[in-house]
């Protein structure tokens, strides 16, 4: 027992230090161009060590060196969810976007990109610790203004305290939207080289009820989504808006979620 109990014990430390080179293998493939071996360790890297910003970041680099556009922003997405301050990863992304075939309208309102765009700045964890500071400071002015009898302090903890107050509830509101934007699983990519969108839950018949052609990496917002069966076998479809001005059905299996 004791003999079984060692051999285990020294075959751990042997396994965890294969698992915390697989990040490291997978920088040295890359460097030596060997981008399907390197997508192959950063995965492996992920599931074995957890996700990262930095893991994403180089899978997406991996993948667009391996000509695989969709994946790769895909895993940039994913490192700016973890890590919405990865100017590599942000720059990278816009730069793989430029290179799409699809150029989408408008997508949202003023307000709700603006908010989008804003919460991007920070992680809502920093947000909700910027809020915590703004609201101390707020019941600080509101002491100063309620417990001094000076006419200059009382000014400053009255308006201080209105401006901090105002601070506190943006700085909420933001740390909430960049939550949600962390956890949203309603985003997908076309992985698809490209992919007929049709005007209902099936395989379009005829042109009549093709809704758009859309190619890989284009992104788009999952709405709903319905189970349809062929030939006895379930397939999913996802009803997804392109921009405000386009929304269709598409297959499931020509898109992955973010």
């Amino acid at each position: 027992m004791l003999r079984h109990l060692a051999i285990v014990l020294l075959i751990l430390p042997a396994l965890n230090s294969i698992a915390g080179t697989f990040d490291q293998r997978a920088d040295s493939a890359y460097n030596a161009e060997q981008y399907p071996d390197a997508i192959n360790l950063y995965l492996e890297a992920i599931k074995t060590d957890g996700t990262s910003s930095t893991l994403y970041y180089n899978l997406g680099n991996a993948y667009y060196r391996n000509g695989d556009i969709a994946k790769a922003i895909i895993s940039y997405e994913r490192a700016l969810r973890l890590n919405p301050t990865n100017g590599d990863a942000k720059a990278n992304l816009e730069f793989v976007n430029s290179k799409i075939v699809d150029k989408k309208g408008e997508t949202g309102t003023f307000f709700s990109n603006l908010m989008d765009s804003l919460s991007g700045i920070a992680h809502s964890n920093t947000w909700a610790w910027i809020a915590l500071v703004f609201f101390v400071i707020t019941i600080a002015a509101a002491a100063l203004y309620m417990f001094t009898s000076a006419i200059m302090l009382r000014k400053v903890g009255f308006f201080g305290g209105i401006v901090s107050l105002l601070i506190t509830v943006i700085t909420i509101i933001l740390s909430i939207c960049a939550k949600n934007i962390a956890q949203n699983k309603e985003s997908a990519v076309v992985t698809a080289p490209s992919t007929i969108l049709s005007t209902s839950p099936r395989t379009p018949k005829n042109r009549t009820e093709e809704a758009m052609l859309l190619h890989e990496g284009t992104k788009v917002q999952i709405l709903d989504s319905v189970s349809a069966k062929v030939d006895s076998v379930a397939v999913m479809w996802y009803d997804v808006q392109v921009d405000n001005n386009h929304r269709a059905w598409i297959k499931s299996s020509d898109v992955e979620i973010i």
